[in-house]
């Protein structure tokens, strides 16, 4: 069973939709409010919350007129209230407020607060059974199993709103559960697609930030660049349509314009196009189960010209191959994974470590975790919580030798 509504089972939305944004002011954030911009007369606005951005996150309460705010930032508060004088608009600070926010009566809810910290107020919205647009990884990467539990039990409704498994659940949407074969998600293969071994152990900070398709921050394009980012997809597919790893391809794609395929018993392959721009998944889940106007380009076929594809090459891009292998492990593995990616993006980005490291920072983390006979099942957000702080401080631990070993 899956959280995720596979066929057009269509409820009639209300006429106006209340929407909640954990993480109004990053990259999802700003698309999202975008979209509400351009159509507000069928949403109105119930929280936002930001990390640390105060006048960003008080400019935008102005605008929507939001009846409350968060700052995560405990000590912002007095600069959110002062900016927010003489509005109507409640606010709070810190983890219990962004909890709050996600708690509070909205429809619709786009989780993107990034990292582990967005795992709490996620399931806050989940047992309450709101209709859910996942951005945020660390959901499933780290919790998989008990959030989608979470959700099925609070009837809550889960939306894919990256745009690989947002195209997947479109596809999907094509046949039975019994009737599919696989998933195929599409990578385009980053910045380093075509370079050596030699040269992409060696890559600077500047040349993996230099995406050649999309805009996004900058550990999510480190991400892609190594291909860590399609390896943490492919976990996330897993739990998001209860998929067994071996029901899981990827596909490089560099014209990053099919996002996701399905292949049904039939052998067809249903798949989902458009141009690469992140308001087109968003778009899909703030309308869902209609549509709404999208602002994306008009994807043009005739003047592309042409769409490849190249199969993955697992020993240049070993953090595909890590991805698989911590998904069969279960038991906290992909948490370390995730947790231990984390620290290696981090030290590449603070130049103590080589790019080419970052693989062989989580592979080392991983053997660690699993020698020390620390796997079992999570049951809840604290243990995955512990389980990603404890893998932060193994791989912490293990820094100085995979940087000596890179030297």
């Amino acid at each position: 069973m899956s959280a995720v509504p596979l066929r057009n089972n269509k409820a009639a939305p209300s006429a106006v939709r209340t929407v909640t944004v954990l993480g109004a002011t990053g990259s999802i954030g700003d698309s999202t409010m975008d979209l509400l911009r351009a159509a507000r007369e069928r949403y109105r606005v119930e929280a936002l919350t930001a990390n640390g951005n105060v006048q960003a996150l008080a400019k935008l309460a102005k605008e929507f007129d939001a009846r409350f705010v968060a700052i995560a930032d405990p000590s912002r508060l007095a600069e959110l209230k002062q900016a927010l004088a003489g509005t109507r608009t409640e606010c709070g600070a810190g983890e219990s407020a962004i909890i709050e926010a996600a708690a509070r009566p909205a429809d619709w809810v786009m989780a993107a607060v990034s990292g582990a910290a967005g795992l709490k107020p996620a399931l806050a919205a989940v047992d309450r059974g709101a209709t859910v647009a996942l951005a945020n990884k660390e959901c499933l990467v780290c919790a998989g199993d008990f959030f989608m539990e979470r959700a099925l039990k609070a009837n809550a409704c889960i939306l894919p709103a990256d745009s690989e498994h947002n195209a997947l659940f479109q596809a999907l949407s094509s046949g039975n559960r019994e009737e599919l074969v696989r998933v195929i998600i599409t990578a385009s293969g980053g910045p380093f697609r075509t370079w050596a071994p030699a040269d992409i152990e060696q890559a600077t900070l500047a040349q993996a930030l230099k995406h050649p398709n999309w805009s996004m921050g900058q550990k999510i394009t480190i991400d892609s660049a190594s291909m860590m980012n399609k390896g943490l997809e492919v976990i996330e597919a897993s739990y998001l349509f209860a998929l067994a790893p071996e029901e899981i391809d990827v596909l490089v794609h560099p014209q990053s314009i099919v996002h996701g395929m399905v292949e049904f018993s039939d052998r067809s392959v249903v798949a989902q196009l458009g141009a690469p721009d992140m308001r087109t998944p968003i778009a899909h889940c703030l309308g869902w189960p209609d549509r709404i106007k999208g602002p994306a380009a008009r994807l043009d076929l005739a003047k592309i010209g042409q769409l490849t594809f190249e199969a993955p090459d697992f020993e240049r891009f070993p953090a595909l191959r890590l991805a698989y292998d911590a998904l069969r492990t279960g038991r906290g593995a992909t948490t370390v994974f995730n947790a231990a990616n984390e620290v290696a993006v981090a030290a590449f980005i603070a130049g103590k470590i080589k790019f080419g490291a970052i693989a062989r920072l989580v592979e080392a983390t991983i053997e660690a975790w699993i020698r020390a006979g620390n796997l079992a099942p999570l049951s809840s957000a604290d243990d995955a919580i512990a389980v990603d702080h404890s893998a932060r401080n193994k791989a912490a631990s293990l820094l100085p030798q995979i940087a000596l070993k890179a030297s």
